[in-house]
Formats: C-alpha cells, structure tokens, sequence
C-alpha cells in the first residue's frame, strides 16, 4: 500500500481565494468565519515593499522587503501573485501558502483582481469567492464613512473598485460570487461555499 499520508500532508486543505474591492465587507465577513470556525482558517503572510505602518509587525502582518529584493524573488517565481498598488509592490510567496497549508488549515487570500488572473495560471486550485457590494454609492458611503482615506486616495480606490465590479461578473471567473447587502445573508452564503472543504479539516484532525 502506498503511504499518502505524505503527499496530502504536503498538498493540504484548498486555499480560498477572496476577492472584492476595499469597502465590500471581506474583512468583516472573514471576522465572522475565524470567530465560528476557529482553527480551521489561516492566513498567509502577504510580502510589501511599503514601509510598516504603526503597530505592524514584520512576518506577522507582512513580510516587509525592499523592491530589490521582492523583484529578484519574482523573477525566480517564488510568487503565486503580485501586484502593484499605490506605487507599492504587494505579493503572496508560494512558501508562504504552503506554510499554512502543512499546518492543515485552510488558506485564505485576500488578492485583488490582477492577483486572481495570475493564480489562475498557477496550480494553486484554490476556492474563488467574489464579494462585491451592492452598488458604487453604497461602497463610497462605507468608505467615506471610515474617513482614512484622502480625497485622492478615495476616487483611486473608487475607480478601481468600478473596474472589479465589472471584471467580478465575467462567467468562470469566480466559483461564488457574493453581493454583501445583507452580512447575514452574505456570511450564510460565505459558509456554504466553504463547508466542504471545512468538514474536510475538521475530520482530518480527529483522525
């Protein structure tokens, strides 16, 4: 009999890919599923050449580089992703998704919508799930309501929102896609997606 012990412990849970522009809800939903499924989700470390920002912690809430050093890495294709925004270079590292997944948890990455074309071409096979907000107007409300931002970084993060929202809806692209009107009903829709793949961990480590 062949040992398959090693070659799952190696593969691990499918990631989850989340996708939507910043005011959607991810954030706020992904709260809500670490809170009930607590030891099943994790996060991988997202690498930046943006410098940290008070309170931040290098290889806790990024792996902080220079641009040297994220671009030789890229060109090694040590990246499952990257991206720039803002004039700052963002990326998830392949090590840094197997990490998570050698812990049998399931991986989640929050990746904008250049990062989703990317791990498309890649053999990653993750969940992807889109959540999107009900209109523009609600968006810029609920970013405005947060008041960090400019006024020049809004209508930035406004119009690429306009361009997700568009993409979001191509056929295939995403396997969910979730319009966050109701975060009742959008976490219901959220954890349906994801219950497979949940019991999967689950029973795992009972065994």
């Amino acid at each position: 009999m062949r040992d398959h012990s090693k070659e799952e412990a190696m593969a691990g849970p499918r990631p989850v890919v989340m996708s939507g522009p910043s005011g959607a809800g991810k954030s706020t939903l992904l709260k809500k599923l670490l809170k009930e499924f607590d030891g099943v989700f994790g996060f991988s470390v997202s690498h930046t050449t943006r410098s940290p920002r008070p309170g931040e912690e290098n290889g806790k809430d990024y792996h902080y580089v220079t641009r040297e050093v994220m671009q030789a890495a890229i060109a090694k294709g040590e990246f499952i992703e990257n991206a720039e925004f803002s004039g700052n270079m963002y990326g998830t590292s392949k090590a840094a998704v197997q990490a998570v997944q050698a812990k049998n948890l399931i991986c989640i990455l929050d990746i904008d919508m250049q990062g989703v074309n990317n791990i498309k071409r890649t053999d990653l096979n993750p969940i992807y799930v889109s959540i999107q907000p009900p209109s523009m107007e609600t968006l810029e409300k609920r970013l405005r309501d947060r008041k960090t931002e400019s006024e020049e970084s809004l209508q930035k993060r406004l119009r690429a929102a306009k361009v997700d929202m568009e993409i979001s809806k191509e056929p295939g692209l995403f396997d969910v896609l979730i319009v966050n009107d109701d975060l009742d009903l959008a976490y219901g829709k959220l954890k349906d997606a994801l219950l497979e793949e949940i019991q999967k961990v689950r029973d795992t480590n009972k065994s």
